[in-house]
């Protein structure tokens, strides 16, 4: 399907910050747009926010003073739907209530042209719930930008179940026209990227909940040693808990109480107290003008200059040898047993690679006392951190060892408690599960989860993608471990990742 024909008026309900973002974001497109609130003023400080953000790209260069003047005019204030009866295409970014949502869209079904588009901008609420409502459910989808809509590149189009297939395809032409990046998605709790992020702050708030390490150990291990742009507690803090935490209640609850998305009594108290962030001065980290920020957890330096065995193939951490050894570290290679994961010995510690068990646990079982385990990293050859677990057994001299070994390396080494999983492991984990269960309900394709989740939220890598790097079997191997550990329904194993990590080639993307 093509996209709208640029002389097609574009409706935005709602002069907020996102109303105003897609205004802005049609504008430039080259549509005319009527921007509507039910406050005039809060029109003229959406408008002017546009305006406002068209100077700061003339500042930059990005953009001629001919152009924005352009853009602007193509922005007109109504504040009164009937002056905006020819739009071909309307979307709500109005208070999150169905009821009110639904009352709208029954006025511009009266309101507008029998063929215009109605679309709703709606981060949570059922499209199939609003559309029940009109006598042309058909004609209305979602249309979901992410904040600040100008900039952020995803758009989730979303199709309940009435929506027509060529309505959602001239969404996304559209969205990609207007210079987007747009995915289907179909309409469940969450659509793509609010049900696939869910585990990024759950698993972080487990960590904590179990005290295995501290929030800014957590984000130095997910910001620096996975290259996500802001860690959970980061993140949370930025977001705001209010909005967070009723955003996991409200996918809790509509999945009739699926443990994968309990919400945290640690959040729910931040909550009660009013810590809500950035925005009220103090949550995970106090943001009062002088509060120092709490540093990262680091292991003192250890003097180590022992020769490091490899033993049989470390798999994602290969690159953690050839690091060793530019370093000048004296690197032997042993072979391994084949569908065994491979180790460094130091001394006499072994340091491996979580798999989802404890250390103490896995000591037992492989007997081995001063076992060691590291996180999982985007990039072993370039991480400045990582994070090490050991078991309980562990003695001091073998754990220096370790740490010094990898100093010498260039690697802050950061030490949490012995958790199952660790950090970075069950996080990427749990969101590359909850991504093919995505994939499984047909709520997106592989290549739709990847997108939305890059562009949604700036991961650095796509987690169906990261699990495909790292191995299906291996990936199930961590949950089923972290299942039977926590003895929980939420690590439960999607059934299209067991299915996938059966065949000998099998991936969610293929080649």
């Amino acid at each position: 399907m093509a996209a709208l024909n640029p002389q097609t008026s574009v409706l935005v309900i709602g002069a907020g910050a996102m109303g105003a973002g897609i205004a802005h974001v049609a504008a430039a497109a080259g549509h005319p747009v009527y921007l509507y609130d039910t406050r005039a003023e809060a029109i003229e400080r959406g408008i002017a926010g546009i305006g406002k953000d068209l100077a700061f790209l003339v500042s930059k260069g990005r953009m001629e003073e001919a152009e924005r003047a352009a853009v602007l005019g193509r922005v007109s204030a109504v504040t009164d739907l009937a002056q905006a009866a020819d739009a071909g295409l309307a979307i709500e970014a109005i208070v999150e209530n169905l009821e009110v949502k639904q009352s709208l869209f029954k006025q511009l079904e009266a309101l507008l042209p029998t063929d215009a588009i109605l679309a709703s901008n709606t981060s949570s609420l059922s499209i199939t719930a609003m559309a029940a409502a009109l006598a042309r459910p058909e004609r209305l989808g979602g249309l979901h930008f992410f904040n600040p809509a100008p900039r952020m590149k995803l758009v989730e189009i979303v199709s309940g179940l009435a929506t027509d297939p060529a309505i959602a395809e001239t969404l996304y032409a559209t969205a990609k026209a207007w210079g987007k990046v747009p995915v289907h998605a179909k309409s469940t709790p969450g659509f793509i990227v609010n049900r696939v992020a869910r585990p990024f702050y759950a698993e972080a708030l487990r960590v904590l909940a179990e005290r295995a390490a501290e929030p800014a150990t957590v984000d130095a291990a997910l910001r620096e040693g996975c290259n996500f742009p802001m860690g959970p507690f980061e993140l949370m803090d930025l977001i705001g808990h209010d909005v967070n935490f009723a955003v996991t209640n409200s996918v809790f609850d509509a999945y009739f109480g699926d443990r994968r998305f309990a919400p945290s009594l640690i959040q729910q108290e931040l909550v009660a107290a009013g810590r809500l962030g950035r925005k009220s001065g103090h949550g995970f980290y106090n943001y009062a003008e002088g509060a120092a920020k709490p540093q990262a957890q680091e292991e003192e330096l250890h003097t180590a200059d022992l020769p490091v065995t490899a033993v049989g193939d470390l798999g994602a951490a290969a690159a953690l040898i050839g690091r060793l050894e530019s370093a000048g570290v004296e690197v032997r290679r042993e072979s391994g047993d084949a569908g065994v994961q491979g180790w460094l010995e130091i001394g006499s510690a072994r340091l491996t690679l979580s798999d989802g068990r404890s250390a103490s646990r896995r000591a037992a079982e492989e007997g081995i006392a001063n076992l060691v385990l590291f996180d999982l990293c985007l990039d072993y050859a370039t991480t400045p951190r990582l994070l090490l677990s050991r078991s309980d057994d562990c003695g001091h001299g073998a754990w220096g060892a370790v740490v010094g070994t990898l100093q010498r390396a260039g690697i802050v080494v950061s030490r949490i408690d012995d958790i199952a999983g660790m950090v970075a492991l069950r996080t990427v984990a749990m969101l590359a599960n909850e991504g093919s269960d995505a994939v499984l309900q047909g709520i997106g394709n592989a290549a739709d989860i990847d997108t939305a989740m890059r562009f949604g939220t700036n991961y650095p890598r796509g987690p169906l993608s990261w699990a495909d790097q790292l191995g299906l079997g291996f990936v199930a191997k961590v949950l089923l471990n972290l299942r039977e550990h926590y003895g929980e329904e939420r690590y439960r194993v999607s059934p299209l990742l067991q299915r996938l990590a059966l065949r000998s080639q099998g991936q969610f993307h293929e080649g």
